[in-house]
This record gives C-alpha cells, structure tokens and sequence, in this order.
C-alpha cells in the first residue's frame, strides 16, 4: 500500500485557477507519477469567479467531472450544453476528437472540482457525453458506483476497465472493500480526514494498492473519497 501526500502533488496557478496535479500534467512531469493503472489524471481544481477553461480539445480518453463545491458550465463539438453540481457526474469519452469548455459563471462563489482522466479500452470511437445526478444522500456511509464498464445499478458507462466509487463516510461509520483478484485499487480522499486500514489520510492524499486484499475505511469526522477499481 503505498500513500502519496497531498504536498507532492504538482501544482498550476494562475488568474482564475488553483490546481493541483496527482499525475504528470501539463507542465508537471514527474516520470514515477505518469499513471496508476489505467487511471491517467486526477486534477484537483478550483475554478475562481468568472473563469474558466476556454474550447480545447481531447481525443482517446475517457474524462470524468467530478464537481465538490459551486456550478460549472460545460458546452461541446457535439452540442451538448448542461451545469455539473455537486451530486452531479459528467463523463466524456473523447474518442476520435472532441472540443470542450468548462466556464464558472458565479460572481462570486468558486467552483471545486476534481478532474479525472482514465485511458480507453478502445480507441478510435465515436464521441459521446453524458451527466447523471447521483443523490449524495446515496453514498453516506456506503460506496455509490459512478462510472463502469457496463453501466450496471445505474452508473455512467464508460469505455474503460474502470469502477469508480464514491462515498460520504461519516464519524463513527465503517466501510469495507474487498479488491478483486487481479485488479489495482486506488483510493483518494477529495475532503475531510480517512483511515484507511489504520493509516490516517488527508484531503489530498492518494493510496494505491495492489497487494491488500480487504480495505477498511472509517473516520472520526467526515470525509468524501473516490475507489476506482482497475485492471
């Protein structure tokens, strides 16, 4: 089990945007964090008043929004127009080429979000874009599946080998994973504070895993955390 401080992430700042970066991005590289499995980013953001993510373009991934605090606006090359909230799940499979913008129209109110990329089973695919709300009161104190394979028990389907969970763990609550065989667990905790198998984690803390079979999680606060399960 190996537990990678929120500190060692790589950081971007500029007018409208506070980010910090689990894995290499953009103008962070660091060779030993390109990837965990099939889980290429996860970039914590906070999108400032008024700012936002001009048209850009993706092609080959499979990209999740996953939005903690405030309103984003999304519009794409496929026609797609919606606001991600919290509770919110926002998925892309870039395929073959999409162009995208994500803009915080607040006046006021900052947006947290976590921006998750994860390599495609297939490439080549034609584009496509979907947004699901997922009641929060759904994953306290128990793991709420977001994105899958097959898009079974009503999550979003993705082309990627890839469970993603969520949960709102509360004081004095417990929650148990049982890794399947062959596969990578990675868990990172997007707030509050976690025990994770005894060891104490912070917001923005990551723990990848390959070799534990059984997790257990609980906490004495509160604390938000995505499990992605991989290949």
């Amino acid at each position: 089990m190996e537990r990678i401080s929120a500190n060692s992430r790589g950081a971007f700042t500029n007018e409208w945007l506070d980010s910090r970066h689990s894995f290499s991005f953009s103008e962070y590289y660091n060779p030993e964090r390109m990837n965990f499995s099939s889980l290429r980013v996860i970039n914590e953001d906070w999108v400032a008043a008024k700012g936002g993510f001009p048209l850009h373009g993706h092609r080959d991934m499979e990209i999740v929004t996953y939005v903690m605090e405030g309103a984003l606006s999304h519009k794409d090359s496929l026609g797609n127009g919606s606001t991600i909230r919290p509770g919110d799940v926002q998925r892309m499979s870039a395929g073959r080429g999409i162009l995208h913008s994500e803009f915080n129209h607040s006046d006021t109110e900052t947006v947290h979000l976590l921006q998750i990329w994860m390599l495609p089973t297939f490439t080549g695919i034609q584009p496509s874009y979907a947004q699901e709300h997922f009641p929060l009161a759904q994953r306290r104190n128990q793991l709420q599946l977001l994105v899958s394979p097959d898009g079974r028990d009503g999550s979003l389907s993705m082309n990627t080998d890839t469970n993603l969970y969520a949960s709102i763990l509360e004081n004095g609550a417990t929650i148990s994973y049982v890794k399947p065989d062959n596969r990578a667990v990675y868990v990172h905790i997007a707030r509050g504070q976690l025990q994770l198998n005894g060891e104490t984690l912070q917001a923005g803390d990551a723990v990848a895993i390959r070799t534990e079979v059984e997790l257990t999680f609980t906490t004495a606060t509160t604390a938000e955390f995505l499990l992605f399960d991989l290949p």
